[in-house]
């Protein structure tokens, strides 16, 4: 279906695209002082670069697989369009698990708390305080 230097060159691109995103994560850390800092730097990376990638890869497959379906598929026969509507339906399987996958991590997150915690450093007080 696809020929060696093209399969080539989306090895090549990939690579390179996962050198650009691994890199600053790297130079960032050195900033990390503790386990608890870790976990949050952990969930951070995997809620600001990593989701957001999959969900890009997940749209992308969907949108060749209607572009295979429906542009190409037209002209191409039904193995064509057969093979577009795999890729479409993966692509919605993708979005459906990566979705489920992404709420439970963050129901987690939300019920194990990272960073502080011992609570607030001062306590407020109720009413109007005079003097000083």
């Amino acid at each position: 279906m696809y020929s060696l230097p093209t399969i080539y060159s989306m090895k090549k691109a990939l690579v390179l695209a996962s050198i650009a995103l691994v890199l600053p994560l790297i130079a960032s850390a050195a900033v990390i002082n503790n386990v608890t800092d870790a976990g949050s730097f952990i969930i951070n990376v995997i809620n600001n670069i990593i989701v957001p990638v999959l969900f890009a890869i997940a749209f992308i497959v969907f949108l060749w697989g209607a572009f295979q379906t429906f542009i190409i598929g037209a002209s191409g026969g039904e193995d064509v369009k057969e093979a577009g509507r795999n890729l479409m339906l993966w692509g919605l399987i993708g979005f459906f698990v990566m979705v489920s996958i992404w709420g439970l991590v963050n129901v987690l997150t939300g019920t194990i708390q990272f960073g502080n915690n011992s609570g607030p450093s001062q306590v407020p007080h109720t009413g109007v305080q005079v003097g000083g």
